[in-house]
């Protein structure tokens, strides 16, 4: 079941099938359960509202449920601290994001990197995709800014497209930056096999929210859409760092 980002509340008529558990873990997992069996959660969490609690779900998305487990909410969670608005979820959504990506070996990740980084963008990639090229072109620019940049394979026509096969060759290269730069530029990336981790990456990139390219995610966990020049990207990516 994939939520939208919109606010909703479902008011759930369960009570009859699934009856009101006293554990309110139990109770918002039951609630789950029936409406998507396949759910992928992995906490649930009394939130810093009371009587609303957290459902963390692989990824770093966010729901929100009654303790009762009969009410959903989808959205975005605010608390006010001194006068000013600070979004839970999205902070919540981001660490998630972080976690997931700590996660991936250097040695699965195509990484151009300057000598002495001062942070890194995440950047999930096809090679068919224009302004993906156009962000590569820049990657010497990013680089001599302090931006590490380090790549994920996220063939947007899916496992079975002539770019999957590409990425795939790209990252069982023996040098893998020199056949993203040759994907990059169009030029032919010569076959190769391996144990492929594009397939894994592109689960990943679904999980977390990706829906095109190129998305940028900053060291932050949070997710930027869509194609920046280097100099606004760089100054944004060190901003997040702070």
């Amino acid at each position: 079941m994939r939520f939208n980002r919109i606010v909703v509340a479902l008011a759930l008529s369960l009570a009859s099938s699934i009856g009101v558990a006293a554990d309110p873990d139990q109770a918002i997992r039951n609630t789950l359960k029936a409406v998507d069996p396949n759910l992928p959660i992995e906490a649930i969490a009394e939130s810093p509202m009371t009587g609303l609690y957290q459902v963390q779900l692989q990824g770093g998305r966010q729901l929100y449920a009654s303790e009762d487990g009969q009410f959903l909410l989808q959205g975005y969670l605010f608390q006010v601290k001194d006068g000013k608005p600070v979004n839970l979820t999205e902070a919540a959504e981001s660490n998630g994001v972080v976690k997931q990506l700590e996660a991936i070996p250097a040695s699965e990740m195509v990484v151009f990197a300057p000598q002495q980084p001062k942070t890194h963008i995440t950047v999930f990639t096809d090679t068919d995709c224009g302004y993906c090229q156009k962000l590569h072109s820049e990657v010497p620019e990013l680089n001599r800014l302090g931006i590490e940049v380090r790549y994920l394979a996220f063939p947007r026509q899916g496992l079975e497209s002539e770019a999957a096969k590409e990425l795939s060759n790209v990252w069982c290269a023996k040098d893998k930056q020199q056949a993203m730069n040759l994907a990059k530029t169009r030029q032919s990336v010569p076959n190769a096999q391996c144990d492929s981790p594009v397939a894994k990456q592109y689960a990943l990139g679904q999980m977390i929210g990706v829906s095109g390219t190129p998305a940028v995610v900053l060291a932050n966990g949070k997710i930027i859409p869509g194609y920046q020049p280097a100099p606004q990207l760089a100054k944004i990516a060190l901003e997040s760092a702070q």
